[in-house]
């Protein structure tokens, strides 16, 4: 029997995104693809594109990033992609909420959303990837039994006037990383960490922006398939030659 990679995606947002351009291009590499994400309208959307597009694709929403929201989805994960028939061998964790303001400004609620996206979410993401992985027979082509992926931003390494609380949580998200690849490393479990340095083209960045020049000019945004393409060549690292982290910035951003 033929088993068949899964490709797990936490964060979709609106399908438009570094989650829906990862989702696109594991499927072209003939990865069944599961989604989970709050939203589900915009989940359902991309599990139609993607399924019309040849590939196995099922959307798994969740009302919010709590332990017992991605503990209950992975549950339904594991009976609609059933083993032995199959394996998860990829996870993308590309969840967040965004908070930027004065620190007098913000709420106890903004606090909350905030641990619970990038800590409790990512905590709980990670436990349930990584007790599959641990199932998996390593690979010969890569030496892997499985890659997780954690997107990061400028905020993972460097706070500013109003991020206090979204740096925070960043922070503790490439803590979180580190510490799994060190730890899983040892049984040929790939973790990584990507840095988004700079804007990307979204449909909710571009409707911000309202500037055509800015995302017509690929020299001063990030594009979410070139992001995509990245996470590609993260899992088909050899086990010889293994990034933890990544950098991602388009050419002109500044340092």
């Amino acid at each position: 029997m033929a088993i068949v990679p899964i490709c797990n995606l936490s964060g979709i947002g609106a399908g438009g995104g570094t989650g829906g351009a990862t989702a696109r291009a594991f499927a072209k590499l003939g990865y069944s693809i599961a989604l989970i994400a709050r939203g589900t309208d915009s989940l359902n959307s991309l599990e139609k594109e993607l399924q019309n597009s040849g590939a196995e694709a099922t959307s798994f929403p969740i009302p919010s990033y709590e332990h017992t929201s991605i503990k209950s989805a992975f549950e339904s994960i594991r009976i609609r992609y059933a083993s032995p028939q199959y394996s998860i061998r990829a996870a993308l964790y590309n969840a967040g909420h965004g908070v930027w303001k004065p620190f007098l400004d913000i709420t106890p609620e903004d606090v909350k959303i905030i641990t619970e996206t990038n800590v409790e979410g990512s905590f709980a993401f990670a436990h349930e990837v990584l007790t599959d992985f641990q199932n998996n027979e390593i690979d010969s082509a890569n030496g892997k039994r499985g890659i997780l992926i954690f997107t990061g931003a400028t905020a993972s390494i460097r706070g500013n006037i109003t991020t206090s609380a979204f740096a925070a949580g960043k922070f503790a998200l490439r803590a979180l990383s580190q510490s799994l690849a060190k730890e899983f490393g040892k049984e040929n479990i790939h973790v990584a960490h990507a840095i988004i340095d700079g804007g990307i083209s979204t449909p909710l960045s571009r409707s911000r922006r309202n500037n055509p020049e800015w995302e017509q000019n690929e020299d001063v945004r990030l594009s979410p398939e070139a992001i995509a393409s990245s996470y590609v060549y993260l899992a088909n690292q050899e086990r010889s030659a293994w990034t933890w982290e990544l950098d991602l910035r388009p050419a002109h951003e500044k340092w």
